[in-house]
């Protein structure tokens, strides 16, 4: 399906609200890991700020057990068709190689009632993947993929796996920004 948004010559751009419209059969599985997937590329500076904000929906309303849905302010974002090429390029492989390794199992980690749950972690993983700290984006990024490939297989035993990776990158995203505030208060001190 991004293969073929992709391809899609008729297009010069290519909007978040089109991706959602692709997507809305595979529901958050797939959402998650498109709007997660690109933080843990190198990419450019404050993609995490443009790519958080639907992340930060789309778990919320995971969370509240509703349809996926964007605001038209996020939806009508969009990116050059080539430059949307190529991150799918970069994608693919790596989608590929973890349907391989999937199938469902441990189903009630990926039902209804688990949904609502992993709904909160990945609003607080898409919080934290938002926040300005330097470097910390990549850990919650890779958390939520790993949760998103999972619910999108039904394969428990990603999602477990995602759990514990959201557990290290909030710890890990603690860490930075306790280090980023401390330098900066270092910082006053010492200049005034």
């Amino acid at each position: 399906m991004l293969t073929a948004l992709a391809e899609d010559h008729s297009r010069e751009r290519v909007a978040i609200g089109d991706m959602l419209d692709l997507m809305r059969a595979r529901a958050f599985g797939a959402l998650l890991l498109i709007f997660a997937f690109p933080n843990i590329l190198p990419s450019p500076p404050g993609l995490a700020g443009v790519l958080g904000l639907p992340l930060i929906f789309l778990a919320a309303q995971m969370m509240l057990g509703q349809a996926p849905w964007l605001p038209q302010v996020i939806a009508k974002r969009s990116m050059s068709r080539e430059v949307f090429a190529t991150m799918v390029t970069k994608i693919l492989p790596w989608i590929r190689r973890a349907e391989s390794l999937m199938h469902p199992r441990f189903e009630p980690l990926a039902g209804a009632r688990a949904q609502r749950v992993l709904g909160l972690i990945c609003l607080i993983l898409a919080i934290a993947l938002a926040l300005p700290v330097p470097f910390a984006n990549l850990a919650p990024a890779a958390a939520i993929s790993v949760i998103g490939l999972g619910i999108l297989q039904r394969d428990g035993l990603w999602i477990g796996i995602g759990l514990v990776g959201a557990a290290g990158a909030l710890a890990w995203v603690a860490g930075l920004g306790y280090a980023v505030l401390r330098s900066l208060i270092f910082v006053v001190d010492n200049a005034f």
